[in-house]
């Protein structure tokens, strides 16, 4: 049901009217894992009630492909089927892992639901890792199954787990039990649901746990979110919306935040198969109607390099978003320029697998105000900037963000060590970012990992790769540390132009002296027309990238 604004009622009392008491997304403070902390009153119990309240939405579409349609009903048939055979069949019970290595599709989201609908942990791994990368999960969360597509399946090689095919053994179990009721199940809000690795762009990869709170609370707040846009306006009912999947189901930008809200409120995901390719997913925009897109950067650049979008028929768009990685003022003006959507409606947002959602939002209202913000914390969310010493520091002075909310990971999979390290007393999360609060929005300067100490001076790559992406030549650019005999460490860039030969290092060293202090300015450059390697979630792996070529 649509809600219009009140004339007298400002954006602050719509909010509080929501979330008071007796609001639809009344807030409490409850015991969470033995902290105090506000929480969403309403929330489902666990994922497999969400699973279960979603028949309600009977014929309406949930995934949809270029070639394929599954609507709510569909749906819950082929996961009742699937979890009564993985329970009868496989012997999977409550806290048994089922690991998921395959590209995006149907089938990935039928058997995550399958899982943590009976009480299982769904394990998300990464498509794109290599035989070493995939024996090392095995080991690491010994699952009962693996569902796999044929692909992966083949690099998986010699190992005792079963191995459930995408494309013959998941169909057929879906549809083996079409009278298979729903998974009777108890679990505990705070047992873990779902495991997803870090990107592990340094070391080994961590297993990151998120419990069945942690999505019903993400989903709460997607569905706070939407009865605020109709609040301010919005004439569109939430389950008329139709949203894009072109983000790997392993992220939670893809999983948490867009597959699992959406059963919620009985909207469609929109899902692109295979590599990303513009074309066909402006096409699928315009044959499936897509109102919202969801982008990392990477796709975002790629649609900037497709040139003139006007062939395209995207009027049904009316929300874009960039989430997952780092971008820069200079470039979200750019895509304004190009893309309708984006000049109405650009939000960005800042959040890591540890928080499971956005841990702030910036609104267009926000980035006009300062480009170079990442929002203000979201609901439930308590935001610190914290000293060395892990004391609070008063707004303007930079320091560690630290996070605490009911979106917060348990921890690492049998990492107590690295859970310990991040998790400290009370639930806060300390997320190892350099960050400052001004005017109650966070900016976010660097990760602590990616700092240069120059001299006696703090350098922050972020501030430097945002200036050198003003230049009209440059189309991304990392800047990074290396060894100097006498400051310890020296400001190197290497920078990816449109063109070749588009730009000498002396220009670009002139424009960045015109901008920052003179110690910012790199001394060691490459300039090349060779992309920046990115992890699947979009986020530049700065350990594979050097200066020398």
């Amino acid at each position: 049901m649509s809600t219009s604004l009140d004339s007298q009622e400002s954006p602050g009392d719509i909010v509080s009217r929501l979330t008071g008491p007796g609001g639809a997304f009344e807030l409490v403070d409850d015991d969470v894992l033995g902290t105090r902390m506000p929480v969403f009153a309403h929330r489902a119990g666990s994922l497999g009630q969400v699973l279960a309240d979603s028949l309600r939405y009977g014929d309406r579409d949930y995934l949809v492909t270029a070639d394929r349609r599954l609507t709510y009903r569909e749906h819950a048939a082929q996961v009742c089927s699937l979890a009564l055979a993985l329970r009868t069949e496989y012997g999977v019970g409550r806290g048994d892992r089922v690991a998921i290595l395959a590209a995006n599709g149907p089938e990935w989201i039928v058997a995550f639901w399958a899982a943590t609908s009976m009480g299982a942990i769904a394990v998300g791994y990464n498509a794109w890792w290599s035989p070493q990368e995939i024996s090392y999960a095995l080991g690491h969360t010994r699952p009962s199954v693996v569902v796999a597509d044929a692909k992966r399946a083949a690099l998986i090689g010699e190992s005792d787990v079963e191995v459930l095919t995408v494309e013959h053994d998941v169909p057929r179990l879906a549809r083996k039990y079409p009278q298979a009721p729903f998974p009777a199940c108890e679990v505990a809000e705070d047992d873990p649901a779902v495991i997803v690795y870090t990107s592990g762009t340094t070391g080994r990869p961590k297993g990151a746990m998120h419990s069945h709170r942690n999505l019903t609370s993400v989903i709460e707040y997607h569905r706070m979110n939407n009865a605020l846009a109709q609040a301010f306006g919005d004439p569109m009912d939430p389950g008329d919306r139709r949203y894009l999947l072109a983000v790997p189901l392993f992220h939670i930008a893809g999983l948490h935040n867009l597959v699992v809200p959406r059963i919620a409120d009985g909207s469609a995901v929109i899902m692109h198969e295979g590599r990303f390719d513009v074309d066909r997913v402006l096409r699928l925009i315009e044959s499936e109607r897509v109102s919202n897109w969801g982008a990392v950067p990477t796709m975002a650049h790629r649609l900037l390099e497709h040139g003139d979008l006007s062939e395209y028929d995207l009027s049904s768009l009316t929300a874009f978003s960039l989430a997952s990685a780092p971008s820069s003022p200079a470039f979200h003006q750019r895509l304004r320029h190009a893309l309708p959507v984006a000049e109405r409606s650009l939000v960005n947002s800042y959040g890591l697998t540890e928080s499971s959602t956005a841990i702030s939002v910036a609104t267009g209202d926000d980035l006009a105000a300062d480009p170079s913000t990442l929002g203000r914390p979201i609901a439930t969310v308590h935001l610190e900037v914290r000293d060395a010493d892990d004391n609070p520091l008063p707004e303007g002075e930079e320091g560690e963000i630290c996070v605490r909310s009911p979106f917060t990971m348990l921890g690492y999979w049998e990492d107590e060590e690295a859970t310990a390290g991040a998790i400290r007393a009370d639930r806060w999360l300390h997320t190892g970012d350099i960050g400052v609060v001004e005017h109650g929005r966070v900016r976010l300067t660097t990760r602590r990992s990616d700092l240069i100490l120059r001299g006696g001076e703090n350098v922050y790559p972020a501030e430097i790769e945002n200036a050198l992406a003003e230049h009209t030549a440059v189309s991304e650019c990392l800047v990074l540390g290396m060894p100097h005999p006498d400051l310890g460490q020296q400001v190197a860039a290497v920078v990816v132009t449109h063109e070749a030969g588009a730009v000498p290092e002396e220009e670009l060293r002139t424009f960045l002296q015109q901008r920052l202090a003179h110690f910012k300015v790199p001394t060691r450059w490459r300039i090349t027309q060779e992309p920046l390697p990115r992890s699947a979630t979009g986020k530049v792996v700065r350990n594979q990238v050097t200066v020398e070529p």
